[in-house]
C-alpha cells in the first residue's frame, strides 16, 4: 500500500512548507529555520523521486506503492515481434535476400506499434484504477467503510504501478 512517504501530491506540499519554512528563516536571520526548511525541501524531492520508481521486468511491473502487475500482453509480444523483425532484417542483409530483409522491417515495425499499443492500455488503465480507487477510498472514507477504504487504496496502488510501469518503459525508449 502506499503511503504518505511515496505521495507526489504529498512531495509537493512538502517542498513548498519546507521553501516557507527557509524563506522566514531568511527574513528573521534564524539559520536553523532556513536550514530545516532546506532540509524538508531535500526530502520533499526525494519523496518525489521515490513515487516515480518502477521497474520492469519479465512482463511484470513493480512500483513504490508496493503494487506489481502484470503488462498487457502486446507490450512483451511487440517486443518479441522487433527482436524477430531485427533477426529477420539482419539475415536478409547477410545472405542478400531483400525480400527477407523487409519482411523484417514490416514485423520490426509492427511489434514497435504493438508495444505502444501495450504502453497505452497500460498507461490509460492505471489512470482510470488510480483515478476510480481515489474516489471510491473518499466515499469509503466518508461512510467509515475501512474495509472499502483498503479495497479503494489497493486499486489506487495497482493504477499508479500500471501507469509508472508504461511511463517507465516509454521512458526508456526515449533516452
Amino acid at each position: 500500500m502506499s503511503d504518505k512517504n511515496t505521495s507526489t501530491v504529498q512531495s509537493y506540499i512538502d517542498s513548498a512548507t519546507g521553501a516557507v519554512q527557509s524563506a522566514i528563516g531568511s527574513l528573521t536571520g534564524s539559520t536553523s529555520d532556513q536550514n530545516a526548511g532546506e532540509a524538508k525541501k531535500s526530502k520533499a524531492e526525494l519523496e518525489n523521486d521515490a513515487s516515480h520508481a518502477a521497474v520492469n521486468f519479465g512482463g511484470y511491473s513493480a512500483s513504490s506503492s508496493g503494487a506489481i502487475t502484470k503488462d498487457d500482453p502486446n507490450r512483451s509480444n511487440g517486443s518479441w515481434n522487433q527482436t524477430i523483425g531485427s533477426a529477420k532484417e539482419a539475415v536478409g542483409g547477410l545472405v542478400g535476400s531483400e525480400d527477407l530483409k523487409r519482411a523484417g522491417a514490416q514485423q520490426n515495425a509492427e511489434g514497435k506499434g504493438q508495444e505502444a499499443q501495450g504502453q497505452l492500455n497500460d498507461f490509460g488503465s492505471g489512470i482510470a484504477n488510480r483515478a476510480t480507487g481515489a474516489v471510491q477510498g473518499a466515499v469509503a472514507g466518508i461512510t467509515g467503510d475501512r474495509d472499502a477504504q483498503l479495497k479503494a487504496q489497493e486499486q489506487h496502488d495497482i493504477g499508479k504501478t500500471q501507469q509508472r510501469g508504461a511511463e517507465a518503459a516509454i521512458q526508456k525508449q526515449n533516452s
